[in-house]
Parts: structure tokens; C-alpha cells; sequence
């Protein structure tokens, strides 16, 4: 179990190093770390969705129902509880709440989900990454846009209750980005007993396969070109990120009782680190930041540790 945990985080720590010293060398900037990001989520995610669901047997998809629960009970509750803990406990400004909701609900998945649970699960992991990005491109992200309008408007609602035509604006914006639609046409594909030929299908994933080295490589020099700040929200953020919510996801699995791999899939999909969305989003509205770039910042480098933790403790 040590060798395999290695070989499915030590490429993450490798890559996410070398976009690191590319940054810190000056030979990639954060606005060029912003067009690799692009071109993975325009390009090269898309086609890795696309032919790993087509590649994945019917009855995998259909048996795969409880797995899906799990996780969107966890992505799609923990924002909700985030960001009710932060807008009336803590008091925070709604865009403020909405971001930190994201960073903490959302994992990487486009990004780290692919490198590792590609590794430990093969071609059973397409399913989790295209349901979690599914639910962050049409409930996380809009929401969070709503928020951050309302906090940005002159006279925002007290609530920051989200507006239903700009939300429906927002996931018909969505549904036309090709990370959402591939996933979603290759899943109805799939479930009407259509197959693709495998010539085709690895025709796709030549550029597929490019999607977590691109992606991590990009991270690394987004973590360099964001300054880095620990304070107690930081803190908090992180280890709700990287503990708290993979364990209340593990809790979830064993109440629901699914099986041992099913178990293990949900509980290491939430437990990849925050989302460099939530960094973008931050600075697009100038709003928290640091803290995002330092939440980002912390639960990557710490995934390494808690990933591995949860890899070794779900196989037990």
C-alpha cells in the first residue's frame, strides 16, 4: 500500500516543484499559468472526460449511483454549511463566505482528481471527476458568482439571497463550456448501450492524457506568483478542507454502506485540495485574495500528507 501511495502523489509533488521553480525563475507568469489552465479545461479535460466515459462498462455507470450521492451530499452540503457558518456565525461578507465555501467544498479534481485517482482506480475514476465537475461548473460557481455580485452591488440583500435569473444566466453559461457537456454527452452516450471505437477513443486521450501534468504544472506556478499568509481563518479553512470534510464523506459512506472501493473513491475525491477556481474568482473581484491564494497554497502542499492518510487509512 506504501509503493502505491507513492506512485499516486509523488508525480503531484514532482510537477507542482516544477511549476514552482518556473515561476520562480520567470519563465511562466500567473497570466501564462492562466492560459495553461485554459487550455485544460477548454481542451484537454473535456476529451479525457469524453473518452474515459465511454470507456467505462454500462453497468459500471449504473452501479455507480451511491458513489454520485456521496459525492455531491459532500460538495454540494459542505458549501452550504460553509457558507451559513460563515455569513451569520462568523459574520463575514457574503462574498467573502461564498468564496471560502467554494475553496473548502470544492476539490481539484480537473487538476490533482485525475493524476491520482486515474492511478488507484483507472478507468473508474472518469466518473467521480465528471460528476465533481459537473457540480462545481453548475451549482458551485454560480452560486459563488451570485454571491460576490451581491456583495460587489451597491445595495446588496441582507441574506445575499442569489437571484434566480442571473443564476439560470450563470449554469447556461455553464452547460455551453465544453467540460460540462462533453462529460454529460458521453454519459448519455454510455447509458444508451453506445460504445466508441478504440481507435477513436485513444485518438481523443493523446491529448487527454495531458490534462493532470498541464494542470498541476500550472498550479505550481500559481502558488509561487500569490503571496502566502497562515492566519486563523487559514487555518481553519485547511483543515476543514483537507480532514474535516474527507472524514464526515468517509462517515457518510459507512451509514450508506457502500462497499470498500466505493467508500474509498468518495472519501480521496474529497479529499484532493482546493480549487485554483476560488483563486481566480478572488481576484477577478478583488475580494479575500491572500486568503484564498493561501488556502489554495496550504491545502496542496499538506494534501500530499492527508491524501496519503486517507489512501492508506479507507484500505484498511
Amino acid at each position: 500500500m506504501s509503493s502505491t501511495i507513492i506512485e499516486a502523489l509523488l508525480p503531484i509533488v514532482v510537477t507542482l516543484l516544477m511549476g514552482y521553480l518556473a515561476g520562480w525563475n520567470h519563465r511562466f507568469s500567473g497570466d501564462q499559468a492562466a492560459i495553461l489552465n485554459r487550455m485544460v479545461m477548454l481542451f484537454a479535460l473535456p476529451l479525457n472526460l469524453f473518452a474515459g466515459i465511454m470507456a467505462t462498462p454500462r453497468d459500471q455507470v449504473l452501479s455507480a449511483g451511491p458513489l454520485l450521492f456521496v459525492i455531491t451530499l459532500g460538495m454540494v452540503g459542505s458549501y452550504v454549511v460553509v457558507l451559513g457558518f460563515g455569513r451569520y456565525a462568523l459574520h463575514r461578507p457574503i462574498g467573502v463566505a461564498a468564496l471560502e465555501a467554494l475553496a473548502i467544498s470544492g476539490p481539484a479534481v480537473p487538476f490533482v482528481g485525475v493524476p491520482v485517482l486515474g492511478h488507484i482506480f483507472g478507468s473508474a475514476s472518469a466518473v467521480p471527476i465528471a460528476v465533481a465537475s459537473l457540480l462545481m461548473n453548475l451549482i458551485q460557481v454560480p452560486l459563488t458568482l451570485i454571491f460576490l455580485a451581491a456583495g460587489d452591488s451597491a445595495q446588496p440583500t441582507a441574506a445575499g439571497t442569489p437571484d434566480r435569473a442571473n443564476f439560470g444566466g450563470y449554469v447556461l453559461r455553464a452547460c455551453k463550456e465544453p467540460v460540462v457537456w462533453a462529460p454529460l454527452s458521453a454519459l448519455v452516450l454510455v447509458l444508451c448501450g453506445l460504445t466508441m471505437p478504440r481507435a477513436l477513443r485513444g485518438s481523443l486521450t493523446l491529448l487527454g492524457q495531458s490534462t493532470g501534468g498541464v494542470a498541476l504544472f500550472a498550479s505550481g506556478i500559481i502558488l509561487f506568483s500569490r503571496r502566502v499568509m497562515c492566519d486563523g481563518q487559514v487555518v481553519r479553512a485547511t483543515l476543514a478542507k483537507n480532514i474535516l470534510v474527507p472524514a464526515i464523506t468517509w462517515g457518510t459512506a459507512l451509514v450508506l454502506g457502500l462497499s470498500p472501493a466505493l467508500t474509498q473513491e468518495s472519501v480521496v475525491t474529497m479529499a484532493i485540495p482546493t480549487a485554483s477556481i476560488a483563486v481566480m474568482l478572488a481576484v477577478q473581484y478583488q475580494v479575500a485574495e491572500r486568503e484564498m491564494a493561501s488556502i489554495l497554497f496550504f491545502t496542496t502542499i499538506l494534501s500530499v500528507l492527508t491524501m496519503g492518510g486517507f489512501i492508506w487509512l479507507t484500505s484498511l
